[in-house]
């Protein structure tokens, strides 16, 4: 087995080490690992914040990347209002989405978690609720925990991944990363 570093990928961060041709120059994870021949296994959204596994690695790389290995990701989402129990049901037994059903996840709810600031903060309304769930799904279709939030009601307004397979965030602060022994 290669080289294997987990990065806490803070909010804003593209999951790539460059950003060509945008206007405005984004962060990219060269702005926090100066590691050569390591690449990301999966992606984690520009908007949204946790573990990212980097390795040298490609079979892993692939086996984690690969819905077909069925890597469990495990998720804390925050989302506007407090979805019922149908709503959970639905998320627990496969959302249909655009690009067919997802696989059943494993949802709870969840007390609000002692997590970093987010930098900007979540937008906070007074007039509307908000509430956690943890959420473990194991595809990993782009942006498929928001999609799947939002396809019950519920939109994703803040999504920290804890956990890939065995590997989990443990007390990583924001932008920094360790080798995995």
């Amino acid at each position: 087995m290669g080289r294997i570093i987990l990065f806490n990928k803070p909010y804003g961060v593209l999951s790539q080490f460059t950003d060509r041709g945008t206007p405005e120059a984004r962060a990219t994870l060269s702005d926090y690992i100066d590691v050569p021949h390591v690449y990301p296994a999966g992606r984690l959204d520009r908007d949204s914040e946790g573990l990212l596994i980097l390795t040298d690695d490609g079979a892993l790389q692939a086996r984690i990347a690969s819905p077909q290995h069925k890597t469990p990701k495990t998720y804390r989402v925050q989302v506007e209002g407090e979805p019922d129990a149908a709503s959970l049901d639905q998320l627990r037994s496969g959302v249909v989405l655009k690009d067919g059903p997802t696989r059943p996840a494993l949802v709870d709810r969840i007390a609000p978690p002692s997590l970093w600031p987010r930098d900007p903060p979540v937008r906070f309304r007074k007039s509307v609720a908000d509430s956690w769930l943890e959420i473990t799904i194991t595809e990993g279709r782009n942006r498929q925990v928001r999609r799947m939030t939002a396809a019950v009601g519920y939109p994703t307004l803040r999504l920290v991944r804890l956990r890939v397979g065995a590997w989990g965030l443990g007390d990583l602060a924001p932008g920094a990363w360790r080798d995995v022994e």
